[in-house]
């Protein structure tokens, strides 16, 4: 009996089956022109974005002042360093919604050491170390031993979120300062904020992670067809792990973030955070790849979620109001992510 056709390194640039010698793990559709509706449901996600923002400014002017796009800016920063690691788990067909807890229990895990006298610097650490361990334990429970990766990670958010809560005696924890890292969150860059310029120089790395590398294709395959990835002799088992350990790792750092930001840790601030994660992964599935999350959709999603929250806030729009049209992006993120999944397992099946 032969052995396995192994894949390449999962880091390794991406190369077609004729320069590798390795079969293609998956059928590849039959490459046609793309209509018109394709196209603009490809793109479609950036002409929303651009229309929101044009309609905002010229009903209220206020709205493109530097500080208020500054401020859309910083947050969406932060929401991309804690959604990138979610994207790379949604995109090979798995999820994780511990994200927003994990990145609640940062902040409180920051704000509980600096209060008792320890530098912003092992505060810091801690907290990564924190999401780190939420990370393997969701990696080992699903990637290892096969558990849903929802139930799952609907448990061990809930326990992040009962210790949060738990350090601060079910209350937030103000800090006196920021230290240095408040001072690099509200750093600039000229106009642009020193955090929205890291989360871009982030996320430019990722997309070349997620499309010019192994790495990037085997997360797609997952999705499609993962024994079909395994009987190729791709540890596929490993590579799930390491995205869960890679989400738990980034939600804490965005916790970080957020204690520098407000100077506070806040043991609940994670619920707002929950809808617009999701929708702006799921939403941004359709920017460009159609149908499969993407760190440039999701980028997207963020700026168009900051852009529409920002404006219905100038509008005066009402709280439900807002949670009613962000309900239902996500419903059309979902659907739309579910309706493309179909169209291209059909389309794969054919050939």
């Amino acid at each position: 009996m032969s052995a396995p056709v192994r894949g390449p390194a999962l880091g390794a640039p991406a190369r077609d089956a004729g320069a590798s010698g390795v079969a293609p793990v998956l059928p590849a559709a039959r490459r046609t022109a793309p209509a018109p509706g394709r196209l603009l449901v490809r793109y479609g996600l950036f002409l929303l974005l651009a229309a929101l923002a044009l309609g905002f400014a010229v009903l209220r002017p206020s709205f493109a002042s530097a500080g208020n796009v500054a401020d859309m800016l910083r947050s969406g920063g932060i929401s991309a360093v804690m959604l990138l690691g979610l994207t790379f788990i949604v995109a090979a067909g798995e999820i994780d919604v511990s994200f927003m807890s994990v990145a609640a229990l940062s902040t409180m895990v920051v704000a509980g050491l600096v209060s008792s006298g320890a530098g912003w610097g092992l505060a810091a650490a801690a907290a990564l170390g924190t999401g780190l361990l939420f990370g393997l334990a969701n990696g080992g429970l699903v990637a290892l031993l096969g558990l849903p990766a929802l139930v799952t990670t609907i448990a061990t958010g809930g326990f992040a979120g009962s210790v949060a809560a738990a350090i601060g005696k079910g209350t937030s924890i103000p800090l006196a300062g920021s230290g240095v890292l408040g001072t690099v969150v509200r750093a600039e860059v000229g106009p642009v904020p020193a955090l929205a310029v890291a989360a871009a120089a982030l996320y430019a790395a990722a997309w070349w992670l997620q499309d010019r590398t192994t790495f990037g294709h085997y997360v797609y395959a997952m999705e499609q067809n993962r024994r079909a990835l395994v009987e190729a002799g791709v540890p596929a088992t490993r590579l799930l792990f390491i995205l869960y350990a890679l989400s738990g790792t980034l939600s804490a750092g965005a916790g970080v973030l957020l204690a520098a930001d407000l100077s506070s840790g806040q043991p609940y601030v994670g619920a707002s955070y929950f809808i617009d994660g999701l929708t702006a992964v799921l939403l941004g599935g359709m920017a460009l790849k159609m149908g499969k999350p993407n760190v440039i959709g999701t980028a997207v999603g963020i700026l168009l979620l900051a852009v529409l929250l920002s404006g219905a806030a100038l509008l005066g729009w009402t709280d439900w109001q807002r949670q009613i049209v962000r309900g239902a992006l996500l419903i059309g993120g979902v659907a739309a992510v579910v309706w493309t999944r179909r169209s291209g397992r059909a389309v794969h099946e054919s050939v």
